[in-house]
């Protein structure tokens, strides 16, 4: 089925504004229906052997998302004195989170027995599994977007602590808390890009031709 130039504009006008959101969320409920598409998106994202190892927590108790919180601030606590005074300062500054504000948490996981000890495609790299629930994150991500939704990764917080208090078995492997939401507004660019952290790297500078030491 091919795409037509208007769907393909979509596509695109999606992933350019996609972001990724802390502060801007609205307490507004979402519909179960939406919820459930965005679901059903990230569970059509590409795996490796068709294993599909991936498992979606939807969080919405409040007690639930303080407990997650509370986790955030102990790793947030440790991060902020990784860095030298002058990044210290800055990172002080920064909301890296939406935990408690968004209506919506989903934490997607990764079992990687779910088809047995042998995939295809897993054999020569063991880690394509948990690619695969990397790819169901963007998926869903890019779903939220085009509903107008925001979504946030929380990558400051340790998985022990995720499987702590959402009850996840010791064999599967946490790979994302999503905080998912309406938002006032989306910011026109990355947020870590707004506030100088680090620039976007020139695509030119990234692209190799056969051999890594070939560039145009």
């Amino acid at each position: 089925m091919n795409i037509t130039d208007e769907e393909k504009k979509a596509v695109y006008k999606t992933i350019y504004n996609r972001r990724d959101t802390r502060g801007e969320f609205k307490s507004d409920d979402i519909d179960d229906e939406v919820i459930s598409r965005i679901l059903d998106a990230a569970h059509h994202a590409p795996s490796v052997g068709f294993m599909q190892p991936w498992d979606f927590v939807v969080v919405k108790n409040k007690e639930v998302k303080e407990k997650i919180k509370d986790g955030f601030q102990v790793a947030h606590d440790e991060a902020k004195e990784m860095f030298d005074d002058t990044r210290k300062d800055v990172y002080k500054t920064l909301k890296l989170e939406g935990i408690t504000e968004a209506p919506i948490g989903i934490c997607i996981t990764c079992d990687r027995s779910r088809t047995g000890d042998v995939v295809i495609g897993r054999t020569a790299n063991m880690e394509m599994d948990l690619y695969s629930s990397v790819c169901a994150v963007q998926t869903l991500w890019l779903a939220a977007r085009a509903e107008n939704l925001g979504v946030g990764w929380v990558s400051i917080i340790h998985h022990d602590t995720l499987k702590e208090v959402l009850n996840i078995p010791e064999h599967i492997v946490p790979i994302a808390y999503l905080c998912i939401g309406k938002v006032d507004f989306f910011h026109d660019k990355p947020e870590l890009e707004k506030a100088g952290w680090l620039p976007r790297l020139p695509l030119e500078q990234l692209v190799h031709y056969d051999s890594w030491e070939n560039k145009k």
